[in-house]
């Protein structure tokens, strides 16, 4: 029931992540949500967000960000760390991340979706078919709407973990 909610994967930060590893998987163009993905919500492209991009196009991975807010807010960041995007997306509608897929050059087999937020982020990714992570938000501080649904996600977080468990569980059984 909650399936199209669960993420494929579910770490602490995109700073930990391992592009080499994502390289070998066969990805070759990265989705990304900004505002409590990359930095504090609100907070301008910073010096660890600048080498993050630089290190994942260093790789030979292009990127696009996608966000729901206007152009003033996104075409700085993506100036600063050298990316596509798309702002106004009206996640988790597919549209945008199909459009993000074309800017690339890729495909659903060769992208990865990365945010923070179930109901935006990964649903929209899964509806799109995209392998995707869901990363721990970085700041508490968020607008009401977002902080409104970190609620049910915490519910959905742990039926995911349970499940997790579960199949891990069933694995070391065999």
């Amino acid at each position: 029931m909650f399936e199209c909610f669960y993420p494929d994967e579910y770490l602490d930060s995109v700073y930990e992540m391992d592009w080499e590893h994502y390289y070998r998987q066969g990805i070759r163009g990265v989705i990304f949500d900004i505002d409590n993905t990359l930095v504090p919500h609100g907070a301008p492209a910073d010096r660890r967000a600048v080498q993050l991009f630089e290190k994942i196009h260093q790789q030979k991975i292009d990127t696009c960000l996608i966000s729901n807010n206007q152009k003033p807010r996104v075409e700085p960041f993506a100036a600063a760390v050298h990316s596509k995007y798309i702002y106004n997306a009206h996640k988790p509608s597919k549209k945008n991340y199909l459009k993000s897929m074309e800017l690339m050059g890729t495909d659903r087999t060769t992208t990865l979706f990365v945010g923070d937020q179930i109901f935006t982020d990964i649903w929209g990714a899964k509806n799109a078919g995209i392998p995707n992570v869901l990363l721990k938000q970085i700041d508490k501080k968020e607008e009401i709407q977002i902080v409104l649904k970190r609620i049910p996600e915490k519910f959905i977080l742990w039926r995911w973990r349970k499940k997790q468990r579960k199949q891990s569980a069933q694995k070391k059984k065999q």
